[in-house]
C-alpha cells in the first residue's frame, strides 16, 4: 500500500482528521498533515489522484480563478 493510500485510510477513519483536511486549502496544505502524521505524500501526488476513489475517499481538486484548467 502506498504512503498516499494508507493516508487515505487514515483519513476515512479518523473524523477530526477530516475536518483538518477540509479546512485546508490547497494539496501543499494537505500534504503537510500527512507529513505531519509519518506518511510522505507530495501536493502534487494528490493533484494527480484527482478524480480518483479509494475505499469511499474521493479525491477532488477544487478549480480556482486564474488557475490554468487541467494543469494536472
Amino acid at each position: 500500500m502506498s504512503a498516499l493510500q494508507s493516508f487515505l485510510e487514515r483519513l476515512r477513519r479518523d473524523p477530526r482528521l477530516q475536518i483538518r483536511v477540509h479546512e485546508a486549502t490547497t494539496a501543499a496544505e494537505v500534504s503537510l498533515i500527512a507529513q505531519e502524521l509519518g506518511y510522505s505524500v507530495s501536493g502534487s501526488e494528490l493533484l494527480m489522484a484527482c478524480g480518483k476513489s479509494f475505499r469511499g475517499i474521493r479525491l477532488l481538486r477544487i478549480e480556482h480563478p486564474g488557475e490554468y484548467p487541467h494543469r494536472y
